[in-house]
């Protein structure tokens, strides 16, 4: 039963999520309907929408118009808005994160890594290649490059569980900024396989250079990501006191990748 002294829509959405989050409704179940909440809850058919709009523009539930509300496939709110690393995103969507390491070794540093790095081209950098896994299943392909100063700071470490960020934190060297560009490409021989998607399989590539303070860049990032476990959804708000859009765009409130589950086999 709801209590006195909060609005009763909220009531109900708290009590919503929280059946949520403890997964006694999972994704795509559907939820009861607006006439099983108005009775058990002794609330209007009013009150049950409100909660559910709440719900609904917070991305835990979609609605479909004479069927009903169901719960959306877990994803994570943060992606480019909230500097995470790929273990917190795999928390926040509910799997279990894994890397395994096929490549770490030094190598001359190509034009284009030593433009990114800050270093002279030619010189020695480090390369870690990951397979990145949720619950076992390959959900990314990452090529880092390091400079050999922050790349000591990972030897001995278990890179299949630690991150690049965590390990560097420990040591309080915190990552306090990344700069991202995204493209669409078409996976190469060897990435494909890692992805274990056929060959030309188009994949979304994120381009990541991560800086800890005084803007030092720390490591240069390649990722791939399967393009049929990951989206990205894009929240712009716009002030409605204002009729003609601000020069310098629209805030941005949300961009966040919603991962899929596996395709069937």
């Amino acid at each position: 039963m709801l209590r006195p002294g909060r609005p009763r829509h909220q009531q109900l959405s708290d009590w919503l999520r929280e059946q949520i989050e403890q997964g006694v409704y999972k994704p795509q179940d559907r939820l009861p309907s607006e006439h099983e909440l108005s009775r058990r809850f002794g609330v209007s058919r009013i009150t049950v929408r409100r909660a559910l709009q709440t719900l609904e523009h917070e991305g835990l539930i979609y609605r479909c118009q004479g069927v009903g509300s169901f719960v959306k496939q877990s994803h994570i709110r943060q992606g480019l808005v909230r500097l995470t690393d790929f273990a917190e995103d795999m928390a926040r969507a509910g799997l279990e994160a894994r890397s395994k390491v096929v490549h770490f070794a030094p190598e001359a540093a190509s034009a284009e890594v030593a433009a990114r790095l800050g270093v002279s081209e030619g010189s020695t950098v480090i390369r870690l290649d990951r397979l990145r896994l949720g619950n076992d299943a390959p959900i990314a392909f990452d090529r880092t490059w390091l400079t050999p100063f922050y790349a000591q700071f990972l030897e001995g470490k278990n890179l299949e569980r630690e991150t690049i960020y965590s390990i560097l934190e420990t040591l309080h060297i915190p990552i306090v900024r990344g700069y991202y560009r995204i493209a669409a490409v078409n996976a190469d021989a060897e990435t494909a396989q890692w992805l274990q998607v056929p060959e030309g399989t188009a994949l979304l590539r994120i381009d990541r250079i991560s800086c800890t303070s005084n803007e030092k860049v720390v490591y240069y990032q390649q990722r791939f990501y399967r393009s049929d476990r990951i989206v990205y959804e894009l929240v712009l708000e716009r002030d409605s006191r204002r009729r003609i859009p601000p020069k310098e765009g629209m805030p941005l409130r949300e961009f966040e990748p919603v991962f899929l589950p596996p395709p069937e086999q």
